[in-house]
């Protein structure tokens, strides 16, 4: 399975949430490949920001290789799940869909962990909590290994 994570800049939610699936996925010795994603390109080839990483390592992950990058619509054909960070993320994303079957792929991260709530994983370039972005960000990936994994293979 290929699966996507997107959020805005790609820098602070969807570099953890890569590096945190990417590492469960392993884990559990399944052959997902992982990536993210922004819907902006404002950040485009930096890395993931210094709290991003800073937080990662301290959980024992490391996500100093990753580059943001901007989301595009050939996307939708390289990755099956798109897993967004947000409302405003998804909306964003959803735009560039071209078909029901690229929308279908579109999914609010949390909504693995709060089924049907699209709660927001918070942003916190500005507010902070990087710690509790991970923990949310944590227990929805285990979510989304249990679901993907049961319904896809």
């Amino acid at each position: 399975m290929n699966v996507l994570t997107v959020c805005l800049g790609n820098i602070c939610r969807s570099p953890l949430a890569e590096g945190i699936l990417a590492a469960k996925a392993k884990d559990a010795n399944l052959q997902w490949y992982i990536d993210s994603a922004g819907t902006s390109g404002w950040h485009n080839g930096e890395k993931a920001d210094r709290r991003s990483r800073e937080i990662a390592k301290e959980r024992g992950l490391d996500i100093e290789y990753q580059r943001s990058r901007k989301f595009i619509v050939k996307d939708f054909e390289k990755f099956d799940l798109i897993l967004v960070m947000d409302s405003s993320n998804y909306q964003n994303v959803v735009k560039l869909a071209r078909s029901d079957e690229d929308r279908d792929k579109v999914k609010i991260l949390l909504n693995y962990s709060f089924p049907g709530q699209n709660r927001a994983v918070p942003d916190p370039y500005f507010e902070g909590g990087f710690g509790h972005v991970y923990d949310l960000i944590d227990a929805a990936c285990d979510k989304v290994l249990e679901i993907e994994n049961i319904y896809k293979f």
